[in-house]
């Protein structure tokens, strides 16, 4: 009696819920709409069967009935999964067309596929054209002709803009230290060399420091106090016979060596206090300010055409090196960055003129893509480069019909590198593009390449 009586509470229970549940339903369907109100009624029916399993007794012991259950737990998750994904609400445009006939219907496999395209519909025809899924090489192309491509009015005015600035700083040092022998400013980046990408916002300014060979040598950067091949110092030689004052230079020595530090806050100093930018702006039509906070020697212009960012770099050309004033970040001083950003432009734009490829259209997406990253931004630029110049030792179709192929390629090559840690220049092998990295950005940067790889479309997603 009392079991029958527990029964029945609970038949009364679930009608109750029963209840609630089909008054639930039927608004649902009112707000909702169908397929939302079909989503309810598929999630209800989960909470449902645990309701039941929860006020249901137990066979305790019993393993049939255990592994019942959990089929049970998979299928309801499998059935919540299924919803996560309702299909798009059809647009109000698209409500007055016909339904399909059940001969047009699409065939179960195609249920589901996205419409990228369709072709437009002949007068003489009412046929429908099947769609059209764009390949990796067309959604490449058509990236970089709509997110990556630099505007032409940037790609034009952005350098006569920088040479008129350039121009003002190489009168202003000659006036202000003509016992310095600055060579002539050039310009220099991505987007002078066929490189640039998404916007023309950033411009190189190469200030030779021009040395007498006589007075100066270089001392590996595997001798110097970090270890790096990468970095180099310059020594003050024969002090003996050319004593301090031999070199106009030599106002910049730090324990017998040039310092790139020192020479880099003498010129920030007159960049910051000296140099009337207000006025040369306003002649050139726009705002110039130097960027006090910044280590680095960084102008930022504001113009109504373009907001550029400008980095002046003192250079030293010896012995067939091409070194600039960037030391690394702490109390080291004294050193000298190799740079191969000219021989690396040099030797793309040699390989593509030798077998017509597309190696610069292909740095230029994979660079634009890094930069719409903030995870991959560090593998922009010279990384890059030396990832396409070693795959050319190996890839030798590097035709525009080859694109994807290529780029897929590129992608599985630097994951594999970030899975060493380890990235070689191409043009020194003792150097690791990658030694400056945190483990925690290596990892970051893997694995969203890994994911790329597998899903190529991902790094081309609107920014």
């Amino acid at each position: 009696m009392a079991e029958f009586a527990r029964q029945r509470g609970k038949r009364q229970d679930d009608s109750g819920l029963g209840s609630v549940l089909d008054l639930l339903l039927a608004n649902a369907r009112l707000v909702l709409g169908v397929s939302g109100a079909a989503v309810l009624a598929i999630a209800t029916l989960v909470v449902k069967r645990l309701i039941d399993r929860a006020t249901s007794p137990r066979d305790d012991g019993d393993p049939k009935a255990e592994q019942k259950t959990l089929e049970e737990s998979w299928q309801d998750l499998a059935l919540i999964k299924a919803t996560q994904k309702p299909p798009k609400k059809q647009r109000k445009e698209d409500l007055s067309a016909p339904l399909l006939s059940p001969a047009q219907s699409p065939a179960p496999g195609e249920a589901h596929k996205p419409k990228v395209c369709s072709a437009p519909l002949e007068t003489s025809r009412v046929e429908s054209s099947p769609p059209r899924c764009l390949t990796l090489q067309e959604k490449l192309l058509s990236h970089y002709s709509s997110w990556l491509a630099v505007p032409k009015v940037q790609a034009s005015f952005t350098p006569q803009l920088a040479r008129s600035i350039c121009t003002q700083l190489q009168n202003f040092l000659r006036s202000k230290c003509p016992e310095l022998p600055f060579g002539s400013i050039f310009l220099s980046g991505p987007l002078l060399d066929g490189l640039g990408v998404l916007s023309a916002d950033h411009i190189h300014f190469m200030l030779p420091v021009v040395l007498d060979t006589t007075l100066w040598s270089l001392i590996p950067g595997e001798d110097t106090v970090v270890r790096n091949p990468q970095y180099w110092m310059i020594k003050r030689t024969d002090l003996e016979y050319f004593p301090r004052g031999s070199s106009p230079w030599d106002r910049f020595i730090v324990g017998q060596y040039l310092s790139s530090n020192a020479l880099n806050e003498t010129l920030h100093k007159m960049l910051v206090a000296s140099i009337n930018w207000p006025a040369i702006g306003s002649l050139l039509g726009s705002i110039i300010h130097p960027v006090v906070a910044s280590q680095d020697l960084k102008l930022e212009v504001k113009h109504d055409q373009v907001e550029l960012s400008i980095t002046l770099f003192p250079t030293v050309e010896m012995e067939g090196k091409v070194l600039l004033s960037a030391p690394p970040e702490g109390l080291v001083e004294n050193l000298w960055l190799e740079s191969f950003y000219r021989a690396e432009v040099s030797r793309v734009k040699e390989l593509d003129a030798g077998d017509s490829g597309a190696r610069q259209l292909c740095l230029r997406i994979l660079n634009g893509v890094c930069r719409s990253h903030p995870t991959l931004r560090k593998l922009g630029g010279s990384p890059l480069t030396h990832v396409v110049l070693h795959l050319s030792a190996t890839s030798l179709d590097w035709a525009e019909e080859s694109l994807a192929d290529r780029y897929q390629q590129v992608l599985e090559e630097l994951v594999g590198y970030l899975e060493k840690g380890v990235l070689p220049s191409y043009f020194n092998h003792k150097i690791n593009l990658f030694c400056e990295l945190l483990e925690e950005e290596i990892d970051e940067m893997g694995f969203m390449l890994y994911r790329a790889i597998a899903e190529p479309e991902l790094l081309l997603k609107e920014k």
